[in-house]
């Protein structure tokens, strides 16, 4: 017997954390080696990527199980409170670095220029690179809020981190240590607009926030395409939910239609729906012709 393949989006969570880690170690000995307080914060900012793969490894796979007694709309917007996690753990770290950086501006530190662990950080910054570009491309594709903001949060590490190793090289060229402690601040600041916005789309999410203008518009066709018989479909809502998108709106039909001939047209609506929107939840309210509100979809 076949044992049941990894979905998709776990295998991602599990190569966020398998990454988070290398990238810690390198950014952790690049640190230590120099002494550069600039290269600290962006190994801490780094422990905030080790957390943030944790929770969304959590995340995806408890919003795979299915719907249950307790919770019959299933387990879909863990990804979102995993993203809200997330955005907490980052706005620490940011308090952790300017605490840093402002120690280091009062008490003037030590600082090796070894070229070694300038190169360590260097690797683990285009690891990352890479890596968040998957991320973001498939979060998307695969619909997962917990994937797509980890990528997100990664692309904010690789900017800090370019910015920390440029500076770090014109500290040792200029021989301006104040530039240290400074650069770990400007990272600090990245890190907080990176919470901020992790924070923003998640509480959209919890937030039942509908479908884009796009979708919805294929959606309203794909009903006016495949209602023949019905007069008109109004209170069209939609909400999405992680990967699950959620669809209900009112059908009216003829009075004199039998319940068979209205069930046949909602099959129809459905199934057509289910291939034009993936992982859709579909309600829909058969109504007498007399509820007709003459807005909306109107099929004849």
């Amino acid at each position: 017997m076949q044992t049941p393949q990894m979905p998709i989006a776990t295998r991602l969570a599990l190569g966020s954390l398998a990454l988070a880690i290398i990238v810690l170690a390198l950014k952790a000995v690049a640190a230590q080696l120099t002494g550069s307080v600039a290269l600290y914060s962006d190994a801490l900012e780094s422990v905030v990527n080790v957390v943030t793969a944790i929770v969304a490894l959590v995340a995806v796979r408890l919003a795979a199980r299915p719907e249950n007694a307790t919770l019959p709309y299933g387990y879909y917007k863990a990804e979102y409170l995993s993203a809200v996690i997330i955005g907490v753990f980052i706005a620490l770290a940011a308090a952790l670095i300017f605490y840093e950086a402002y120690q280091a501006l009062i008490t003037a530190r030590p600082f090796n220029a070894d070229p070694l662990p300038i190169a360590a950080s260097l690797v683990a910054t285009a690891i990352n690179a890479a890596w968040a570009f998957q991320l973001v491309r498939l979060g998307r594709r695969e619909k997962s809020p917990a994937l797509e903001s980890d990528g997100k949060h990664l692309y904010t590490d690789v900017i800090s981190s370019i910015g920390v190793l440029v500076g770090v090289i014109l500290a040792v060229v200029t021989g301006i240590r104040l530039l240290d402690p400074i650069l770990a601040a400007l990272v600090a600041l990245n890190v907080l607009w990176s919470g901020w916005d992790v924070l923003r789309h998640s509480v959209s999410g919890l937030m039942d926030v509908a479908v884009d203008p796009h979708q919805l518009t294929r959606i309203r066709e794909v009903i006016a395409a495949n209602a023949d018989g019905a007069i008109e479909a109004h209170d069209i809502r939609t909400r999405q939910a992680g990967r699950m998108t959620f669809i209900e709106f009112h059908l009216v039909v003829p009075g004199a239609m039998s319940v068979e001939q209205a069930h046949q047209i909602c099959d129809e609506i459905e199934t057509r729906l289910r291939e034009a929107v993936d992982e859709a939840t579909i309600t829909i309210h058969v109504e007498p012709e007399e509820k007709a509100k003459h807005s909306g979809i109107v099929v004849v």
